[in-house]
This record gives structure tokens, C-alpha cells and sequence, in this order.
């Protein structure tokens, strides 16, 4: 045991004298090319070699370096040797390191090899000053509030970050990280580039050039996969400074993103992402971005509407008996369609019960989910998410027991009660004390909080979660609080109720009902209510 052990502490002085970062990249070279020949005094066995490997922190004198290095380099390794067991990998960083010099042409410094912290000074603080419209009173605004949030600079001289960060915003300014002067103004609204509340993001910009000195943009990486490790960086609550997180992926699924209309892609990690984090990004092991933070599950105002969707709603067909009913065979799968939105385009082609057997040439289970990497399935609409407004696919049906393909045209989803008014105020029109207004999920919220879910009126609820819109341009109109007055006396109570009609005729929208209104010349106004209720005047 003793010359074995003399072998190991002989190895620890070898590589200590190559602590500089070529460690990591003799290793991957050794596991890329033949190994070289071994120095006879230079050979102790593989368990020798693990135990010669723990003692890797103490390579530099430096602290601070030090763990620099050991993040860098454990972070490099898990990239570059994805598929090799921990024993290998520990056996080949350390044999390699001894023959460094003889085998491998010189490492790249760090400062290449790493890219974590370069891309942390992309990572902007955003202070923004809200004055949100008060949807229950609709001519009012509500008192002024300040946020604080991240962002991340990309190319192109644009900083990007979570739409709801800039929503309803007085005052937009950006301050970088280490920077020693005021947070730089963002460029007015219309001047913001890009406000996509399909992506729930925004782009910001800033005139002052010397805002853009000595920060390369980060750059985007591939779908990272189940355990990677990822890295969180933003600003959040709490303090000053920026924050980073570190945790890895635990779920990669379709999400109905809170409150929203339509589901994408999204990623689960067990990082702390804090109230501040929001808009900040998400690295993986190579300094890449991979991911905005934008949710948690405890978070409700994150909302997302605008992306292309098939209107339709489908049903599972895992019954043998159903797939019997609707002349499945048994090497058959699909979904079967239960509605088709009006307006969407594919109502001229698709009909309720047919069975969508594939989408774009990829088959779709009984259960609605397609292959997605090895080993992984997600639901076909990630398919759909793929592509944008506009683009056309490939949907391959059984009608009748006949196999049909047609070309279906993705647009974006209107919903009777829509998610999000895209940061506009809201609408409302006035008579003989009457409020007017339309319905969106923000003035259910502030009609009735964040459980409106559960206190709101059951009929409103009903065409929140299955209405579908007759036309593009359908809203769903209400009588949202009467102000008293002489001429209105006895409707005092008659509070968040669907208007249908105004004088014998349907009322589409509000703008249709405020047109109706100014041209009467009838003797007297008659609007019809929901649950029969009429209002003359």
C-alpha cells in the first residue's frame, strides 16, 4: 500500500503543476483521440486516480480563481462528456492531465473556455413606473406604482424582457450591471420595437450609445434536456445586486401559461426564481441562454395570447369502444375533434367527430401527444407552436373511415373574453347612467380578485371557458354598475349583466351598441338583458 500511495501523492504535484485550465481540455482530448503512453513512475491504478481527483480544489493559490475554475470546469465537462460514466471521466481528467504537455497543444485560457460570466454582464435591471386602467371604472387610472425586473441584452441594440415588466408603463429605465450612473431612459412606447403579448415579451431599446459599451449580447442555445443544469440570473427582490440561481431541469412539457389562451412549450427547474427574476435568462452549462424566466406556479400575472392555434377542441380516444364507434382500426391513432371555432379557418374543411390521425406527417397518439426526443412524448401542440400565423399544415383526418389530408391555415385564436386587451385602455361607453363595457379576464380580476375564477357570476364563467365567437369582431358587452340618477331609478341593481340586444336587435360589440344608441329615433331605448331582463328608458 505504501509505494501506491507515494504513486498518488507524486500525481497530485504533477497536477499542480498544470493547474491553469488545461486540465479540463487534456481530458476531453483524451477521450477524443488515442491516449498517449503513459510515464512509467506516472501509472497508479483507476482507484488511485478517483482519489487523486478530489484533491483538484487545491490547484491554484488564488481562492477566489479557484472556484471560478471548479465551476468552469465541472460545467465544460458535463458538455463535453455527456455520455461517459463518472469513474471514466474522473480517470481520464487525471491520467491526461500528466501528459498534457507532451500530448495536447495549449489550452485556451478561461476567459474562452468559460463564457457564464461574461454573459452575466448582459443582464439588466428594469425599473418601470406603472399607472394601470382601472377596469371597473374605466374613466379612471389607478395610483402609480414601481417595479423592478430583469432583462438581457441581444443583438441588434435590444433588450429583452416580460411584456408584463413594461405593461401600462409611465417610465421605462435600464441600469447594468456594476454600472456607476443613473439607470439609462428606454425609448417612448412606440418607440419600444416589438410588444408581443402573443410571447408575453417586449423588446426594449435605448438611444444613448454609451449604454451598449462593453457588453457582448448574449447568445441563444439549444432545448436543453431533462437534469441539465441550468443557471438563473436576474434581480430579484431583496437587494441591489444581481442575483444567480443554479438548479436543473426537472420537466419539459406543454404549459397553459396562467390565465392564458394557448399553450407552449415550456421548461420546470428547480431554481429559485424570485419576484424580480421575471424576464431575466436562463443559462445552460456553455454560457448560452436557454430559456426567460417568466412564471412560477404561485405566480398569476402571467399571461399569454396571440399564437397560431387550430381552433379546435379534441377528445381523447383511448376507449377501444370509441375507436370502434368512429371505425378506427386497430393500427389506427388519433384525436377526435369535439368543436371547430367559427372563425377559424379550418372550419371549412374539418368537421366535428373527424379523427385527426396526424399533424405535418407526425402520427398522434389516442392520448394527444407525439414523440418528442428520445425516450419523451408532448402534446401535438407543440407542433402547432412551431409555427407562426399564417403558415399552413398538413392534417391528416379519418372522416366516414376514409383517410383525408387537407391543408389547414394557422391563425391566431379569438376568444369571447379575451386574456389580455395588449396593454390598451379599456373602452366603455355611458347612458342615462349606464356603464357600459366589455369583458376581459383583467376586469373579471378587478371585478372580483384573483379567485374571479370562483366569485364571479356563473354565466360569465360559462362563456370564459366555452364560448367560442360567432365573428371576429364579437364581444361580449355588459352593463357593469348603474350610476344612480332619477332618469334610471329602480336599476340600481343590475350589476355585471350580459346586454343581447338593444331595440330587437343583437348587439355584437361595443362599438355596435354605442352606434345603435346615438342614431335611435325610437320613442324610447330598450335594452334586453341576460336572464330575460329588460331596461327602458
Amino acid at each position: 500500500m505504501k509505494p501506491s500511495q507515494k504513486r498518488a501523492r507524486k500525481l497530485k504535484t504533477q497536477s499542480a503543476e498544470n493547474a491553469t485550465g488545461e486540465v479540463k481540455e487534456a481530458s476531453v482530448t483524451h477521450l477524443n483521440e488515442s491516449p498517449s503512453p503513459e510515464p512509467p513512475e506516472t501509472n497508479p491504478s483507476p482507484p488511485r486516480l478517483n482519489r487523486g481527483r478530489g484533491k483538484k480544489r487545491r490547484l491554484s493559490n488564488n481562492p477566489s480563481e479557484t472556484t471560478e475554475q471548479q465551476r468552469g470546469g465541472v460545467v465544460s465537462q458535463r458538455s463535453s462528456l455527456p455520455h461517459h460514466h463518472h469513474s471514466d471521466c474522473n480517470n481520464a481528467t487525471t491520467v491526461s492531465a500528466a501528459a498534457t504537455s507532451e500530448s495536447t497543444p495549449a489550452a485556451p485560457s478561461w476567459e474562452t473556455v468559460v463564457k457564464v460570466v461574461p454573459s452575466m454582464d448582459a443582464v439588466v435591471k428594469v425599473f418601470c413606473v406603472h399607472t394601470d386602467p382601472n377596469f371597473s371604472l374605466p374613466w379612471q387610472m389607478k395610483r402609480q406604482y414601481s417595479s423592478g425586473s430583469s432583462g438581457f441584452i441581444i443583438g441588434g441594440r435590444r433588450v429583452l424582457t416580460n411584456a408584463h415588466s413594461v405593461e401600462h408603463h409611465t417610465q421605462v429605465k435600464l441600469k447594468k450591471r456594476g454600472s456607476d450612473t443613473n439607470p439609462r431612459f428606454v425609448l417612448q412606447w412606440n418607440s419600444f420595437l416589438i410588444v408581443s403579448w402573443g410571447l408575453f415579451a417586449a423588446l426594449l431599446t435605448v438611444s444613448d450609445d454609451e449604454f451598449w459599451e462593453g457588453v457582448s449580447p448574449v447568445e441563444f442555445g439549444d432545448l436543453p434536456a431533462l437534469q441539465d443544469a441550468v443557471t438563473v440570473v436576474g434581480y430579484p427582490i431583496g437587494g441591489d445586486t444581481i442575483s444567480v440561481t443554479s438548479g436543473v431541469v426537472s420537466r419539459i412539457e406543454i404549459l397553459s401559461y396562467v390565465h392564458g389562451s394557448t399553450e407552449l412549450l415550456g421548461l420546470q427547474i428547480d431554481a429559485a426564481i424570485n419576484s424580480g427574476n421575471s424576464g431575466g435568462p436562463a443559462f445552460n452549462d456553455k454560457g448560452k441562454c436557454v430559456g426567460i424566466a417568466f412564471q412560477s406556479l404561485k405566480h398569476e400575472d402571467a399571461e399569454n395570447i396571440g399564437f397560431p392555434v387550430i381552433g379546435i377542441e379534441w377528445q381523447k380516444m383511448e376507449n377501444p369502444d370509441l375507436r370502434k364507434k368512429m371505425g378506427m382500426e386497430s393500427h389506427q391513432k388519433g384525436v377526435r375533434i369535439r368543436r371547430i371555432e367559427p372563425t377559424a379557418p379550418e372550419s371549412q374543411v374539418l368537421k366535428p367527430s373527424d379523427i385527426i390521425l396526424s399533424f405535418d406527417g407526425v402520427n398522434i397518439a389516442n392520448d394527444g401527444t407525439v414523440p418528442f426526443r428520445h425516450g419523451e412524448r408532448i402534446g401535438f401542440s407543440y407542433l402547432i407552436s412551431q409555427k407562426y400565423t399564417g403558415d399552413s399544415a398538413l392534417v391528416k383526418i379519418l372522416r366516414n373511415k376514409e383517410i383525408l389530408e387537407f391543408n389547414v391555415k394557422l391563425a391566431i385564436h379569438k376568444k369571447l373574453i379575451p386574456a389580455h386587451i395588449s396593454g390598451k385602455p379599456p373602452s366603455y361607453f355611458i347612458v342615462a347612467g349606464f356603464v357600459f363595457t366589455t369583458v376581459s379576464v383583467p376586469y373579471l380580476r378587478s371585478e372580483y380578485g384573483k379567485e374571479y375564477e370562483y366569485d364571479a357570476p356563473v354565466k360569465l364563467l360559462e362563456k370564459h371557458l366555452h364560448a367560442m365567437t360567432q365573428s371576429v369582431d364579437e364581444q361580449l358587452v355588459v352593463v357593469s354598475q348603474v350610476l344612480v340618477s332619477d332618469i334610471n331609478i329602480g336599476y340600481e341593481e343590475i350589476v355585471n349583466t350580459q346586454v343581447v340586444a338593444f331595440n330587437g336587435k343583437p348587439v355584437k360589440n361595443l362599438k355596435c351598441l354605442a352606434e345603435m344608441v346615438e342614431n335611435c329615433e325610437d320613442e324610447y331605448m330598450e335594452f334586453n338583458l341576460d336572464y330575460h331582463q329588460i331596461v327602458v328608458l
